[in-house]
């Protein structure tokens, strides 16, 4: 299960100010593009699972993730998460054509057959997906990940947190952003959700 707090940020002013604020806490930047799958039918879809395919800095890792059964309330993500590492150059082939998905040695690909009911035949497309600029800080104790997204359809800013104690780090983020004016609202939606709705929120 990831826990995570959500911060949504209303413009690029409150973002640049909040790297700004945090700047001798940064540890690295993450150039990240996100790609979705899903078969034909929505099978992933309709039973709230998000399969995702993540290619770090030009492509020098890349991730696979499934997410399923997401709760977002008052700024606190609750998803189950699992995630494998594969060869970025078969990450861009099955990317390229989908349906080669189903051939790879996976145990999320397994998954998404023996538990969610994606067989072969029914076939893989790509949704689609966003780039995301990941500023990442470690910060009182806690990691926080900035992001930077940038849809078809506009641009979005968040903070993430991911802790196993989400109501305290988000009390001491929220008092951090209130002391020093920067502007917030809870998340009420992921990014994916937000990517698939096509504007932002």
């Amino acid at each position: 299960m990831e826990v995570e707090v959500k911060l949504r940020l209303p413009d690029e002013p409150n973002y640049t100010r909040l790297n700004s604020l945090l700047h001798s806490f940064h540890c690295k930047t993450l150039h990240q593009q996100n790609l979705f799958f899903d078969s034909h039918a929505a099978t992933l879809s309709s039973q709230w699972a998000v399969l995702r395919m993540r290619f770090f800095d030009n492509d020098s890792r890349c991730v696979l993730s499934l997410k399923a059964k997401p709760v977002l309330i008052n700024g606190v993500s609750r998803v189950e998460e699992d995630e494998e590492e594969i060869d970025p150059l078969i990450g861009r082939e099955c990317v390229a054509d989908p349906s080669k998905l189903s051939s790879i040695e996976s145990r999320i690909l397994k998954r998404c057959k023996d538990e969610f009911g994606v067989l072969g035949e029914m076939g893989f497309v790509c949704l689609g997906g966003f780039e995301n600029v990941r500023e990442v800080y470690e910060w009182r104790g806690l990691k926080l990940e900035v992001d930077e997204t940038k849809y078809s359809f506009g641009v979005s800013y968040e903070v993430e947190c991911e802790t196993p104690d989400p109501e305290e780090a988000k009390r001491h983020l929220e008092e951090f952003l209130k002391e020093n004016g920067i502007d917030y609202k809870y998340s009420e939606m992921s990014k994916f959700a937000v990517f698939r709705s096509g504007k932002l929120p």
